[in-house]
């Protein structure tokens, strides 16, 4: 991957192409990147809900109504969306299966390791609930690195992303049953392929950032 070019090429895409679907192969590439993210003491406070069907992404359309409904077409014109949702809680039950699945894979090379690693992990979790009292941002912030990862992930893989925060995620919680099951919905992520008449192609709206001096400090 060269990631110059694929840095250069990704762009918040705003028409989808509906002839083009994401191949198996490349969806199971898709799955390991939302898996395999990063996340602060490994805590993968995290849930993804993936629609490839017209149903299924009618569902998530039910956060486009009113005020966003320009971002409808976005959700049905991709080939699969993922919405990315933050647990609620970290409750014992929680922190204690997460050790096990570790334990499982062999994270741990002794019994020591493993209980340090998980009084860590609850003594910083801990922190956010009592002390800063920002565990559920804290938590959202570890989506937010995950949709992060997908992002240049699918770009790599040449698949067009958008990143959405035009949902009414009180929405997508009701038609899903989130909250019920310890999560909220905090944004969403249309993927697919670039329509040739999409304003927003690099190749017709170059992209702007800030210039490396501006935002880069070398000591």
């Amino acid at each position: 991957m060269d990631i110059l070019n694929t840095i250069n090429w990704r762009y918040s895409t705003k028409e989808f192409d509906t002839t083009k679907k994401i191949n198996k192969e490349d969806f199971s590439k898709i799955k390991a990147l939302l898996r395999m993210s990063p996340s602060s003491t490994n805590i993968q406070p995290w849930h993804f809900v993936i629609a490839s069907t017209e149903a299924g992404k009618k569902r998530i359309t039910k956060g486009t109504q009113g005020f966003f409904q320009f971002n409808e077409q976005k959700v049905m014109d991709a080939s699969h969306v993922v919405v990315f949702c933050a647990r609620t809680d970290t409750n014992e039950e929680y922190m204690k299966h997460l050790m096990e699945v570790e334990d499982k894979d062999g994270r741990y090379p002794n019994d020591d390791i493993k209980q340090m690693i998980f009084g860590a992990r609850n003594l910083f979790a801990n922190m956010h609930r009592y002390d800063l009292k920002d565990l559920q941002h804290w938590m959202e912030k570890q989506v937010y690195l995950n949709m992060g990862n997908l992002l240049l992930g699918v770009a790599s893989l040449g698949i067009d992303a958008l990143p959405m925060e035009g949902l009414e995620m009180k929405q997508i919680d009701e038609e899903f049953g989130l909250r019920e099951k310890g999560f909220t919905a905090v944004g969403v992520i249309s993927l697919g392929y670039r329509k040739e008449s999409d304003f927003n192609m690099p190749s017709k709206t170059p992209k702007s950032r800030l210039p490396e001096e501006e935002i880069i400090t070398l000591l």
